[in-house]
């Protein structure tokens, strides 16, 4: 299967580096360089969506990603600029990717809400 091009929307991926501070403390912080990326990007719904997430649903959006910029294990946790300009703080994080047969299946969630189940 091929993603349709007039389907797909750039977003720009962010990876995640974690450091610490003084007191020993995570500072989560986000690369520089934004890689662009395109997707099919859709909101997440159905029962099992709603089951994990909750009152949170509204902001989770489910993705199919072909390319080789993300990878399985690897990739969770970094940062997506989606409606926000590459130059910002990532407004959606990758929570879940899994792969399918010729694409790969991203679960992303927005930054600042928490799981309301």
């Amino acid at each position: 299967m091929r993603l349709r091009k007039r389907e797909l929307q750039t977003v720009w991926l962010k990876h995640r580096k974690v450091t610490s501070d003084d007191e020993g403390n995570d500072v989560i912080t986000y690369s520089e360089d934004p890689k662009k990326l395109q997707m099919n990007v859709q909101s997440a719904g159905g029962q099992v969506m709603a089951q994990i997430y909750g009152e949170s649903l509204p902001y989770v959006k489910t993705c199919k990603y072909q390319g080789d910029q993300l990878k399985v294990g690897q990739n969770e946790k970094d940062g997506i600029c989606m409606y926000v300009s590459k130059d910002k703080e990532p407004d959606y994080e990758i929570v879940a990717i899994q792969p399918f047969s010729t694409h790969l299946n991203i679960t992303l969630k927005k930054r600042g809400v928490s799981n309301g189940s």
